[in-house]
């Protein structure tokens, strides 16, 4: 079996403020395989950007790595200097930020924001990145009369493909989609999900898709990781996680999934996550679980294998 692409040990990304230390990833470990779709889903709060920025190395301050590794194609990037890792980003993993028209420069037309990512990597005069630019445009389903054009001149539609071209234009090995569908409306948000499904197979490559919405995940990932307070709970198949989810987060999300088939009352998870400068002891879901232990409010549960490929962070499930 070929070694992942990514393969992601024990990472711990806190936030030091004058507040508190905010443990915002805290121990998550994972992997990616060739051409793996990697779903990463939970609520506002749970840490799911801030990993995402972290395999980039780009967490804002007053944020840092302070612990794990993150290999890529076998290097740990964590170890390596910054003028490295500028090397590697874009090239060997990028990223759809969530928000396009927070990434575009509002005053630098479009195709002049393409081309320099291809002219600092790859040395290209700004004529030849620019035709490779339009390529991807056209990759994307954009018109190359798109290159002369503002940010602002653009639909949220237009804007977000535009950010999939400039994640793409190098061949990066994985792509980290960070919420790609955010403010988009349910027609456009369909058009980028078909677009990324598309792209996965023509470009062949990997991709860890972040998200709070479960029906996405379900509609573009081959595996899922459930987080909750900077933790994975659950990672597995996705066929396994939605048909048999066995933590009682992961149950709580996808019963709170409105239904179009048939009209039910909806459903929620009581409470809300905790402060992650002061985590609850044991499991940090417990004071919102139903199932809750006395071992759960002491004791924090390992992540176990519960059946081929398929853990979970519960002591339902561990040994105690």
């Amino acid at each position: 079996m070929s070694a992942p692409v990514l393969d992601v040990k024990n990472l711990k990304v806190y936030y030091f403020t004058s507040r508190g230390t905010v443990k915002a990833v805290d121990g998550v470990s994972f992997n990616v395989a060739e051409r793996e779709v990697l779903g990463i889903a939970g609520e506002s709060g749970c840490g799911k950007s801030t990993l995402g920025y972290a395999l980039l190395r780009l967490v804002p301050p007053p944020g840092r790595i302070v612990d794990g590794k993150i290999i890529l194609d076998g290097v740990d990037i964590t170890s390596l200097p910054e003028d490295e890792v500028r090397k590697i980003r874009w090239s060997k993993i990028s990223m759809v930020f969530q928000g396009a028209l927070n990434v575009l420069n509002p005053v630098i037309r479009v195709g002049d924001q393409i081309a320099e990512v291809l002219m600092y990597h790859k040395g290209l005069t700004k004529k030849e990145a620019l035709d490779i630019a339009a390529q991807y445009l056209k990759l994307v389903g954009l018109a190359p009369d798109v290159l002369r054009r503002y940010p602002h001149e653009l639909s949220g539609g237009m804007k977000q493909r535009v950010v999939i071209a400039m994640a793409l234009i190098l061949k990066p090995r994985l792509v980290i989609a960070d919420e790609p569908t955010t403010a988009l409306d349910v027609v456009v948000q369909a058009q980028i999900m078909n677009l990324l499904k598309q792209l996965k197979e023509q470009e062949k490559i990997s991709m860890i898709f972040i998200t709070h919405d479960l029906s996405l995940i379900a509609e573009i990932a081959d595996k899922v990781a459930v987080m909750y307070a900077g933790k994975i709970v659950e990672l597995g198949p996705s066929d396994a996680i939605f048909e048999r989810p066995m933590h009682p987060y992961t149950q709580g999300l996808i019963r709170s999934i409105p239904s179009l088939r048939q009209r039910k009352t909806l459903t929620w998870i009581p409470g809300a996550p905790p402060d992650l400068r002061n985590p609850p002891p044991g499991c940090r879901f417990h004071p919102r679980c139903p199932f809750a232990m006395d071992v759960c409010r002491r004791e924090e549960p390992p992540l176990v294998e519960v059946e081929p490929g398929h853990y979970v962070a519960c002591w339902l499930y561990a040994k105690k």
